[in-house]
Order: C-alpha cells, then structure tokens, then sequence
C-alpha cells in the first residue's frame, strides 16, 4: 500500500538569472514544479512512500519532468504517456523591490489537460492510504474537471482518506468557476486546506479563521479544516478542537511552493502517526525551511524540520 498518492499537473519551470529580465535572458535554469508533485515530494523526503498521477508528452521535457520527480523518490509508475500533446511550462522573472516577481505560464493544450478517468490506473488510488489534489487541477480543462471528481470519488468509496487544497488561481479561472466547481468535489474530502482570502475569495467565508473552519465543516461535513493565514499562522479545525501555529521566521529565497511544503509537511506527520498539533508543527516547519531553497521543491529532510521546530516558534493549540 502507498502511504499517499497525489494527481495533477507539473510544469517545467524556467528561469532566468536573478536580476535578469525574461526578455533579454540568454539562459534560463530549469527545474519541474507543480503543487501536487511537490506535496509528493516533501512526503517522500520526510519519510512516506508517495506517488504521483498525471499525462506527460512522451518527449524529451516529459521525461525530463518524470526523471526529477524520480529523483526525490516519488513513484511516478502511473504517469499516462501521451504522443501527441505538449509539456506545460512556466517562466519565473525573479523581482526586486520595486520590481515584482512574475511568472508567466504557458500551458495550453498540455498533455494533462486532455486525461481521463479511463486512462489511468485507478488501483492504485483505491490502495494509497491518502489521496491529495488541489484546486488547480480541475482548473485546467472541463475534462480535468470531471477526472478529478472521479478520482476524488473512487478514492472516498474504497476507503482512503482524501485531501484537497483550494489553491485558487486567478489567471486560470474566475472565483465562481472555481467556487462552483471545488463546492462540487467537497462531498469527496475529508480534510480541507484553504488560505484565509481564497475561503473568502472562492467559497464567500467571511470572518475570522475560526469562524471560517467551523461554517465549512458544519456545512460540508470535513473531518479537518486547515486555514492558513500568511505571516498570522494556521489554524486546524478537527473534531469540535481548534489548534493553531503561528510562523517559524525564515529568510525568504524564493517563496513560489510554499503552500506545498506546508501541506506536504502536515500529511507527512499526519500520515507517521502524528496528531494535528504536530502534523501543523511540521507544516510550519517545513514552509518555513522551503523559502530559504531555490525552486518549487521543498529538498528537505526530517532533520531539516526537526532542526526549525527545535531553534523555536510560536505554537498555540487550544
């Protein structure tokens, strides 16, 4: 049995040297990215077996995506290879006050845009202990949409527990087609991750974290809700308690993957046997440790985390 098996895109990411713009940049580092392989990765590293299903073009930039998710030990055995269709890309121009940082995406007509539910191997959902996506898959295509239901759903009739992070988009889709459709998967979850301003922005949550984690899982019958409040901390709802963590201090390198280290961390010590006050602990850490690395992969190991709780931070749980 996997411990834990995510579905999504992952992107080739391209950049260029910092203090260089896109458009005059004579090279580019490249590294692959994408939220659900990136949460499959911090698993791995911090200790669970985790594996990894999409559609990648059968070309060079396709394995070329699959041989760096191999290299952190993810088992991407069930990747759908596709003839036709292309890799996904995303550009990083590194900013510097007052110069944003901005990504520019290039992704349409991706291989992955164009997977379904038949095409892939679906055993493989239904014997993995966890199953995790997020908001930007159904993001992607209408067909993605539907794929991703029925991963969600095969994964909740056999018995494995699922989770789901809203991680809203807005260059991908508008905050009612992505409320519309993240509202139609939540029958399919168990444990949810939101920002605090995608709640708001997405699914309409006012209110404090508190008030915004109760009012979703009342209405939607979560077993966890976890909402993240940038340099405020996070906050868990599970079973009626609230529990809380505030930041681990970090010097930011490069922020982009966050988001998927804390969610990696938080399932990772979910999955070893840890309760939501440690499994939030060790979201923090990990976030924390991911801004001082370069790229979107969190190349952290259990020591690393171990190391960022034990120099301090605030921990709050009630």
């Amino acid at each position: 049995m996997t411990d834990l098996v995510t579905f999504g895109e992952t992107m080739l990411r391209l950049s260029p040297p910092r203090g260089e713009r896109l458009e005059t940049a004579r090279e580019f580092e490249v590294q692959a990215g994408g939220a659900e392989s990136n949460v499959a990765i911090v698993a791995n590293r911090l200790g669970r077996d985790a594996a990894w299903l999409s559609k990648l073009p059968d070309s060079p930039l396709g394995r070329r995506v699959v041989g760096e998710l191999r290299s952190h030990g993810v088992d991407t055995d069930g990747v759908v290879w596709d003839p036709d269709n292309r890799q996904g890309l995303y550009y990083v121009e590194h900013g510097a006050a007052p110069r944003p940082t901005n990504a520019i995406y290039d992704r349409a007509n991706a291989a992955v845009t164009t997977l379904e539910p038949d095409e892939l191997d679906l055993s493989r959902v239904r014997d993995a202990e966890w199953c995790y996506t997020s908001g930007i898959t159904p993001a992607l295509s209408e067909t993605l949409r539907e794929t991703t239901a029925d991963v969600l759903s095969t994964a909740k009739e056999a018995g494995v527990k699922t989770a789901f992070d809203i991680n809203y988009r807005g260059k991908l889709w508008s905050p009612e087609e992505a409320g519309t459709a993240c509202r139609a998967l939540f029958e399919h979850i168990d444990v949810l991750f939101t920002a605090q301003r995608d709640a708001e922005t997405v699914l309409g949550r006012d209110g404090d974290a508190e008030s915004v984690a109760r009012g979703l899982a009342d209405d939607y019958d979560f077993e966890t809700v976890v909402v993240t409040r940038g340099a405020s901390g996070a906050l868990a709802l599970h079973d009626g308690d609230v529990y809380e963590q505030g930041v681990y201090e970090a010097e930011t390198v490069d922020a982009i993957g966050t988001g998927d280290a804390f969610v990696g961390g938080f399932l990772a010590k979910h999955l070893d046997g840890g309760g939501i006050d440690e499994a939030l602990q060790w979201a923090a850490a990990t976030a924390s440790f991911k801004r001082t690395i370069e790229g979107d992969i969190a190349v952290v190991n259990p020591e690393d985390v171990a190391g960022v709780i034990d120099e301090g931070g605030r921990r709050i749980s009630r």
